[in-house]
């Protein structure tokens, strides 16, 4: 999804030649074909967006794939970029890196400052892990590897798969096919109570561009000695509820919804702080209304190709 996205964004400058590679064509997981990839290719810019995803029940129910997976592909594309000479790098993290109980809205600083949400903790690890290869890299090479920390993301190309996927698919999905079954409810995981941000992935992108493309003084004026990453979100939440009605109106299902309490919540509140990406030129601009209502249109024009 992310990459997909990022690779739309970048079609629309001139002076990119893209170079990208499909996972059937090149296994992240594999370190020796990831260091003859940058071998064969020279390149100026590297965007890291592969990574293994899910939601709750995902990553409750796969932890080991989870921190594997994404440990071993975020360090040998690091480590080959480094190694090729590249000298920008932007890795892409997860929101889920801050503590659960952080303050909210949750800034940079508040990276390892306390527990991690149970449900995702080892995603959350080797996201963390993948910030301080980056930072690592810069202290002892000087490289330019920068994170970017998106909140909560959606949109065309995502996983709506009926367990694995995140919340927002997961419903409209449900939703969606609840309606086509003339069913009278649906059941929403957890109380409908945590809040939570979201950010449509096209935006995801344009940030994305605009974070790696900052001059690396001005970069690292706006921030503490030696912290690579920043948040990327809307600066805005809304309650599981109030999500799943706005996607049950966009969807045009007219039932009930009945919300199951024995499943889990995950953390109580996930707000980004984006005072700091404000101050170097950018916010979003998809409201979520209008994010939701194309992410259904283009779910209900796609069902051949959508990931489920």
């Amino acid at each position: 999804m992310v990459g997909s996205a990022l690779v739309r964004q970048l079609e629309k400058k001139s002076d990119v030649d893209l170079i990208t590679r499909s996972r059937s064509e090149l296994n992240l997981l594999d370190q020796v074909a990831v260091q003859r990839f940058f071998e064969s290719e020279q390149l100026d810019q590297v965007y890291l967006a592969a990574a293994k995803v899910g939601g709750i029940h995902a990553n409750s129910s796969f932890p080991a794939s989870f921190i594997y997976e994404n440990l071993m592909i975020e360090a040998n594309v690091i480590h080959s970029a480094h190694l090729a000479g590249v000298q920008q790098l932007l890795f892409l993290g997860s929101s889920c890196i801050y503590p659960k109980l952080a303050e909210q809205p949750m800034t940079e600083s508040a990276l390892l400052t306390g527990t991690l949400e149970p449900t995702n903790e080892p995603y959350a690890i080797a996201k963390i892990a993948g910030i301080k290869i980056c930072e690592s890299y810069n202290r002892q090479y000087n490289r330019d590897y920068r994170s970017v920390m998106p909140t909560n993301l959606y949109g065309p190309e995502d996983n709506f798969h009926p367990e694995n996927s995140h919340v927002i698919p997961a419903m409209m999905r449900r939703f969606h096919e609840a309606k086509l079954a003339g069913s009278h409810q649906v059941m929403v995981w957890g109380s409908g109570t945590p809040k939570r941000e979201f950010l449509h992935v096209d935006d995801m992108a344009a940030a994305s561009v605009h974070v790696m493309n900052l001059d690396r003084h001005v970069f690292e004026a706006s921030t503490e000695p030696m912290l690579s990453h920043i948040n990327v979100g809307t600066g805005a939440e809304c309650t599981i509820r109030e999500l799943a009605e706005t996607i049950s109106r966009i969807v045009n299902y007219h039932g009930k919804l009945i919300f199951d309490t024995t499943k889990p919540d995950g953390a109580p509140r996930k707000l980004m702080e984006v005072s700091r990406l404000k101050s170097l030129g950018w916010q979003s601009s998809i409201t979520l209304e209008d994010g939701l209502q194309q992410t259904y249109e283009w779910y209900c024009n796609h069902q051949s190709a959508i990931r489920q």
